[in-house]
């Protein structure tokens, strides 16, 4: 017997939830990064290139980003035309290039942090300090798994 008859409602599984809640990030992030002059992908590409112990080259910038080289490429040509990274040969492989975050990529960091904090800061602003902390506590723990089947699988 279907445990949901046609037309009634359904109460969404967490993982439908969790979809969810990203769709509207992603599409607040694009209005949000818009003024800015980037795309969604492009600052994921950022950041992950400022957070990272130097110089990428292309082939690790789309395994961290966790896309197929084609869109790591995109991102970084979207980047490079805007002025905030450049890519260089790489010293120890003349056929690959290392992208470098510039001096105004920096900077766009920054302005990208604030707009990403108003948005979340919108997104959770109804729930008390303690449930911020709790959730904060859970999603860490779901991200860690995530990270850690992703590296797995990768090996």
């Amino acid at each position: 017997m279907d445990a949901h008859p046609p037309g009634a409602p359904t109460v969404p599984t967490t993982g439908e939830l969790l979809l969810r809640i990203a769709r509207w990030i992603h599409g607040r992030s694009r209005g949000t990064f818009e003024p800015l002059g980037i795309t969604p992908s492009a600052g994921r590409a950022l950041v992950v290139l400022a957070r990272a112990d130097g110089p990428l080259r292309m082939r690790e910038l789309a395994d961290r980003l966790r896309v197929v080289p084609r869109s790591a490429t995109s991102a970084v040509a979207a980047l490079e035309a805007a002025g905030l990274v450049e890519r260089r040969p790489d010293p120890d492989d003349g056929r690959s290039v290392r992208v470098h975050v510039l001096d105004a990529g920096r900077a766009r960091l920054v302005a990208m942090r604030r707009a990403r904090t108003a948005a979340a800061d919108d997104l959770v602003g109804v729930l008390s300090d303690d449930d911020r902390a709790e959730l904060d506590r859970l999603l860490r723990i779901v991200d860690g798994a995530a990270e850690a089947a992703w590296c797995h699988s990768r090996s």
